[in-house]
């Protein structure tokens, strides 16, 4: 697994776009990994929570849903380490509502806090497999 990557690039959203079915619900599952101290001189923790509040009101615009977050604990297969520091499953209805948002204007004026604040932001498009 690469542990150094924080943002899409053009290719992974052209693969996702030809990948994923069109019409169905997408979940992301967000593994996150802080930067002790960032750009700023503030912990990456608090300059995602940042995000975090900013993002809130771009979600219920784009009528996604928060399933799951959460703090990582141990590792108990993998390396403590390298462990992610937070899990986050953010549900939309399709994976162009999600374009959507995460290319407006808007939304695209808060990334740096998340950017700044990740060691690595691994982004993974999710399919249900039970209903």
């Amino acid at each position: 697994m690469i542990l150094d990557k924080k943002d899409p690039t053009p290719d992974s959203i052209r693969q996702l776009v030809a990948d994923y079915p069109a019409e169905q619900p997408v979940v992301m599952l967000n593994i996150l990994r802080f930067v002790e101290t960032t750009e700023s001189g503030e912990s990456g923790e608090k300059v995602y929570q940042r995000y975090g509040s900013n993002a809130v009101k771009h979600l219920e615009k784009a009528g996604a849903k928060v399933l799951w977050a959460g703090k990582v604990i141990s590792a108990v297969i993998g390396d403590d380490n390298t462990k992610p520091h937070q899990i986050l499953l953010v549900e939309y209805s399709s994976v162009q509502n999600f374009l959507d948002m995460v290319m407006s204007p808007e939304y695209q004026a808060i990334t740096s806090d998340r950017t700044m604040s990740l060691e690595y932001g691994g982004l993974y498009a999710c399919q249900h497999l039970m209903k």
